[in-house]
This record gives C-alpha cells, sequence and structure tokens, in this order.
C-alpha cells in the first residue's frame, strides 16, 4: 500500500503533541485515545487492525493484523482520519505522558524500526504496526519490556513517544551500550538485543535497578528514554496514599466535622423540636 506523505509539526516542552496537515485525500492512523482535536472536514474510521491491510489482504490479513496489535497489549482496532475535505486539514495527537514526541522517517531508517509495545502514536496510512519477539531464552524470561515489542514498517512518517528526556545513540561496529530494559524507546534492527545479569548478587538484591540490563550491540541507532513509563507509575504509587479512604488530612478533617460543633448542631436542633 502507498504511503501518505503528510506534513507535521511537535508543539510543546513537556506535554507535547503533533499536529499533522493532511492534503485531501490523505490520511493518518493514530493510536486509540491520541486524538487531541481536528478539523471539520476530517473523518473517522475504525478499522481491524493497523489500517495498512484495509485496501487488501481480506479477512485473514486483518485478522492477522489486529493479532500482532494484541499481543503487543494495544487494541485490536485503530482509528484512520481521513481527509474528506477539498482543502488542507489539520489534526493533532497528544502524548499521554511527559516526554517527547519522536519523527521517525522510516524512509531513512531503513523501512523498519524496532520500539516499545507502548511508544507508537500516529503515523502516515500505509504504516505496518507489527511484533518483534526477541529470540534468545534468556530475553523472553528476563527481558521485561524489551521482550514484546513493536515492529513499525514502511517508507512513511510514524510518530513515537518517549517519557523524559532522550537521547539518540550511534553504535558502531561491535560497540555495547548496557541500558536499563526500560529505558530502551526503539532501535533500528540491524543493533543486537540482549539480556544481561548485573552480575552481584548483593547488587542485584539492593542496588534498586534490577537484576538485568538490556545489552545493546551496534552497528545501528538506539533511542532512550530518562523516564520509563513503569518508573513513573511506581514512584506514582509509593507516593499515593495507601489507606483507600482519601489522605490523611481528608480524614482529619471529616473527623472533625464529624465530632465537632457542626454534626453536634444537627442532631442538637432535632432533639429540640
Amino acid at each position: 500500500m502507498a504511503m501518505d506523505v503528510i506534513d507535521y509539526e511537535i508543539k510543546g516542552t513537556e506535554m507535547q503533541f503533533v499536529e499533522v496537515e493532511l492534503d485531501p485525500g490523505e490520511a493518518a492512523i493514530g493510536e486509540a485515545g491520541s486524538m487531541m482535536f481536528m478539523d471539520a472536514g476530517i473523518g473517522m474510521d475504525t478499522v481491524f487492525g493497523d489500517g495498512s491491510q484495509q485496501q487488501g489482504g481480506g479477512f485473514f490479513g486483518k485478522l492477522l493484523g489486529a493479532g500482532k496489535r494484541l499481543v503487543t497489549g494495544e487494541s485490536l482496532f485503530t482509528t484512520v482520519y481521513t481527509n474528506h475535505a477539498g482543502g488542507k486539514q489539520r489534526i493533532a495527537f497528544a502524548a499521554p505522558y511527559p516526554g517527547k514526541i519522536l519523527p521517525m522517517d522510516l524512509r531513512q531508517l531503513g523501512g523498519t524500526l524496532i520500539c516499545q509495545k507502548d511508544a507508537f502514536l500516529c503515523a502516515a496510512r500505509g504504516v505496518s504496526l507489527g511484533i518483534a519477539l526477541q529470540q534468545k531464552i534468556s530475553t523472553g524470561f528476563f527481558g521485561g519490556e524489551g521482550f514484546i515489542m513493536q515492529k513499525l514498517e514502511g517508507d512513511g512518517l510514524a510518530f513515537v513517544h518517549a517519557g523524559g528526556t532522550v537521547v539518540r545513540r550511534e553504535l558502531q561496529p561491535g560497540q555495547v551500550l548496557l541500558v536499563d530494559t526500560g529505558c530502551v524507546v526503539a532501535y533500528t534492527p540491524n543493533v543486537s538485543f540482549e539480556i544481561q545479569y548485573v552480575g552481584k548478587i548483593k547488587t542485584a538484591l539492593f542496588g534498586g535497578e534490577g537484576l538485568f540490563f538490556a545489552k545493546l550491540t551496534g552497528p545501528g541507532t538506539i533511542w532512550l528514554q530518562s523516564l520509563p513509563f513503569s518508573r513513573l507509575a511506581s514512584r506514582i504509587f509509593a507516593a499515593a496514599p495507601q489507606t483507600g479512604g482519601g489522605g490523611r488530612e481528608e480524614g482529619s478533617m471529616l473527623t472533625g466535622l464529624a465530632g465537632g460543633g457542626l454534626l453536634g448542631g444537627l442532631l442538637g436542633g432535632g432533639d429540640d423540636d
């Protein structure tokens, strides 16, 4: 399927969104819940799978595409946004949490990009969303976020989201970089991805960095994030009240109201009648 060529503009700093300009007949595909706003001339169509099979492949092709998305933890359906107007129309897709939106020109990356399973945000129509399963047994057992990843294929533009600050590294042949498994955003398919044990029991148990590293070996390009969503979620959970009934301040206020003059006055007023 031919790729649509789209223009775009990324706006914002920490909570970014990408605004895509569509010519008449052009379309973009977006992850469920990522759309921010769109012009009235754009039509929405929910399709089975990733949208790249909608004009061919039959039901089996659509089922296969949807199954790949289900394995990566995404929805079975994707929304296609098509410009039905006579002029240019714009649509925006927002990042789900603080970080950066990265434009990936698949043509310049050799046609394929491997990224973490929740990184995909939107793309030009025609980009195929598949899965990349790591082949080594150790990676399968201990890879965490790095075991099942998304594979973006095509020659158009795709946009992925990463948490915190993003760094791009060019690895030379044989160059090795050890990374926390959650900090790997994406890499080109010629990069070797393996899992390596931290090496010391004391470090593994008390170091706070987990039992394993992602071992990335060049040549190729990798993108790393400083704030994986799993790390952000764990910090929020750790700081949240664990009583299940709100914070201590809320409980103190409610206790004061219940045991103080307000509730007593109401009850006492009923006795005087």
